[in-house]
């Protein structure tokens, strides 16, 4: 499954475009995106801290997404970050 992931704030400095797309299993829960993002960044975005993506919320077009929740059937996301260190 393709997902898009709308990036916010600090995480924007991730990709000119605005936003990243990856690859993840059909199935797949919000922290296996988490991880796989981190992946990403690690490798082509190295100046982004792992730790901002931990504290970072995703969230669909409604609601903010925990961990254990899937990811939805239209695979765009936002991942946002904290503001103001919180």
């Amino acid at each position: 499954m393709k997902v898009r992931i709308a990036l916010f704030g600090a995480l924007r400095d991730a990709d000119a475009r605005g936003f990243i797309e990856l690859d993840a299993p059909d199935v797949c829960t919000i922290a296996t995106l988490r991880d796989l993002l981190r992946e990403h960044l690690r490798e082509h975005a190295p100046h982004i801290s792992a730790n901002l993506v931990q504290r970072s919320a995703f969230a669909s077009d409604d609601e903010i997404l925990h961990n254990h929740r899937t990811l939805p059937d239209n695979g765009k996301l936002a991942i946002l970050p904290p503001v103001s260190g919180g």
